[in-house]
């Protein structure tokens, strides 16, 4: 077992966890268990330390300063959080978010794991997601034990291209199976080399992805922000288009997709995915909180 502590300031790894932008971590006593690419990991985090474990199958020789930037890189610990915080517009509606969103980092995500989990995504609420992410990694990932937890690994394309839509569909993907299998075929092929991709210009990487089955503009945003760490990239899915549309824009009668990506191009800045990621989170966690308060009194009412 490897254990060690990283120091963690200005960094809240529940709420990070719990942000969409990641769909396998779970939690595990006082902390969380997950993978890091093929590492199983357990995180803990009391104040402003964070402790992480991990063992098992191909991790006999993992040293702890691995570890260490292995935890540190993937949850960008290196991110100058505060700064990008204080280039976010002052406004009542993006204050009120960074105020709430203190401490959550974008996660720099595993580009296939990234790409795929997000083309299952589509049209789908975070439950799901992470029923379909469980799924996959069960039928076709690799179990891994950590603080008597196991966790699956991410397949990779390869194992996926391999499978058959019929056993895709069995993971509840839907007409999704369809997309990921024949992106995962041509990433398994070298035809689409993600890796390579991370020299692209933005406008290219973003038509490269647009380019594969089941990844329109939105997915590839997300990827583009959570996969190659492109920060101003802004994801625009039900939640921010309703935050856009509701919060900035009450009074205009007509908004459409492409006005709100060039507004948000140019009113969110270089940090436009943190900016994004924010809004989302605090819209998400507003909502989950008033559905409570109705749930709350609806169930008074009826006693």
């Amino acid at each position: 077992m490897k254990l060690i502590e990283i120091p963690a300031s200005d960094f809240e790894v529940a709420m990070t966890l719990d942000s969409g932008q990641v769909f396998h971590w779970e939690k595990a006593g006082d902390g969380f268990v997950g993978t890091i690419g093929d590492c199983a990991v357990y995180i803990e985090q009391r104040a402003n330390v964070l402790t992480a474990r991990t063992s098992g199958y191909k991790l006999d020789g993992l040293k702890p300063s691995s570890l260490r930037r292995l935890v540190t890189n993937y949850f960008a610990l290196d991110h100058p959080l505060a700064d990008i915080c204080a280039s976010f517009p002052s406004d009542p509606i993006m204050n009120e978010a960074r105020d709430f969103c203190r401490g959550l980092r974008i996660i720099r995500q595993p580009k296939w794991e990234c790409l795929a989990t997000f083309i299952c995504s589509s049209m789908k609420q975070v439950a799901h997601i992470r029923q379909i992410s469980l799924a996959l990694r069960r039928r076709f990932g690799e179990g891994r034990k950590v603080s008597d937890h196991v966790v699956y690994t991410f397949p990779p394309a390869q194992r996926i291209a391999r499978a058959t839509e019929t056993d895709l569909r069995e993971c509840a993907l839907g007409y999704r199976a369809k997309n990921l299998l024949a992106t995962a075929r041509l990433v398994s092929s070298g035809e689409c080399d993600l890796e390579s991709w991370s020299a692209l210009s933005d406008p290219d990487l973003r038509e490269k992805l647009c380019a594969l089955p089941g990844v329109g503009a939105k997915i590839a945003n997300c990827v583009m922000l959570f996969a190659y760490e492109r920060l101003r990239a802004f994801p625009i899915d039900v939640w921010i288009e309703r935050v856009l549309k509701q919060k900035y824009f009450p009074r205009k009668k007509k908004v459409t997709d492409l006005w709100l990506r060039e507004f948000s191009q140019r009113y969110f800045g270089e940090h436009g995915g943190y900016a994004q990621q924010y809004l989302f989170h605090h819209a998400r966690m507003a909502w989950r909180k008033s559905v409570m308060a109705r749930d709350s009194s609806t169930s008074l009412r009826s006693e």
